[in-house]
């Protein structure tokens, strides 16, 4: 028999789960600040985000977003809840991720084109050979490695540090020096011989050292070495540090190499350096890695990173 003190169970008001697919659509849209790329992220219709949405603004009772004609906007409550719900579903991603065992033998690693294809692409054989059991992806970007919902492990960067919430270590310095193909030394009609004679060959330039300060451009080398007879803005100006590169090694003119970027091909022949003056670089190569990740396969790959960089350390010029 019940007793008087017990609350009926018909008075007890059920409360409803929290609606997770309304909250996962809530968070890339207000993430993306966007219903169409949040859609896109998730692999559903923009009207499917929208509805998720109003589906949560009705289960909460709040306004969640300002809706224009073209763009949304967070309202307080939305900002509130949307902060909260990235640092909690990063959470949850991280534990999903150590419970899986396919993790450990994963790995994928972002960097920027002239990285993978000039350093990291002729030297990972020997990553295999050491770890066999690791499978290892490479994708190539500049933009900002997305670590909680992008599922990059490991980016390698080139920039002057300074990265927020997230854990950086330096890889190695880029200094700089002008490169060329050998067949433009072969012309005795144009020399090469001093740094003034640059005038008589096509400059190559990379928009990676236009506009940041420290990071040596044409202006900068030729004023360090004196050769103010040369016209340090001729020449065609490259989206890539990679296509100037491949532009040198191809005989059209001079670049600024990287030496990082550069010791394959002078190895190889296909690039030889000019004269002695390296200048320093306010630009590094970098490792980001998610703060607090705990991960062994890319431990393990970051080791090797620094054990090549520190085997390159030796040879580098000075």
């Amino acid at each position: 028999m019940q007793s008087a003190s017990a609350t009926p169970k018909a008075l007890v008001k059920p409360r409803h789960p929290a609606p997770l697919n309304a909250l996962r659509a809530f968070e890339a849209a207000a993430r993306c600040l966007s219903f169409q790329d949040a859609a896109a992220q998730l692999f559903v219709t923009p009207a499917a985000i929208s509805h998720q949405v109003k589906h949560l603004e009705s289960y909460l009772g709040v306004k969640l977003f300002h809706r224009g004609n073209r763009a949304i906007q967070l309202t307080a409550e939305g900002e509130a809840l949307s902060a909260s719900l990235t640092e909690l579903f990063g959470q949850l991603d991280l534990a999903l991720d150590r419970a899986m065992v396919q993790t450990t033998t994963h790995l994928r690693v972002s960097t920027m084109e002239s990285f993978a294809a000039k350093w990291l692409a002729p030297r990972l054989h020997r990553f295999h050979r050491r770890r066999p059991d690791l499978k290892v992806r490479i994708e190539t970007g500049n933009e900002h490695a997305d670590f909680v919902h992008g599922g990059i492990d490991v980016a390698i960067r080139y920039g002057a540090g300074g990265y927020a919430g997230v854990r950086a270590e330096r890889l190695m310095d880029a200094p700089v020096f002008p490169v060329c193909a050998p067949s433009l030394l072969d012309n005795a009609a144009l020399p090469l011989a001093r740094p003034d004679d640059l005038r008589h060959h096509t400059l190559l330039h990379d928009e990676s050292a236009v506009g940041r300060p420290g990071v040596p451009d044409w202006a900068a080398w030729l004023q360090t070495v004196g050769a103010s007879d040369v016209d340090a803005s001729r020449g065609p100006v490259f989206a890539s540090i990679y296509l100037a590169q491949e532009a040198a090694a191809a005989g059209h003119g001079v670049a600024l190499g990287i030496a990082p970027l550069v010791e394959e091909d002078l190895q190889r022949g296909r690039l030889v350096r000019l004269f002695d003056a390296v200048l320093p670089n306010a630009y590094a190569f970098w490792i980001v890695r998610r703060e607090g990740a705990d991960n062994a396969a890319a431990e393990a790959f970051c080791r090797w990173l620094r054990e090549e960089a520190t085997a390159d350390a030796v040879n580098a010029p000075s």
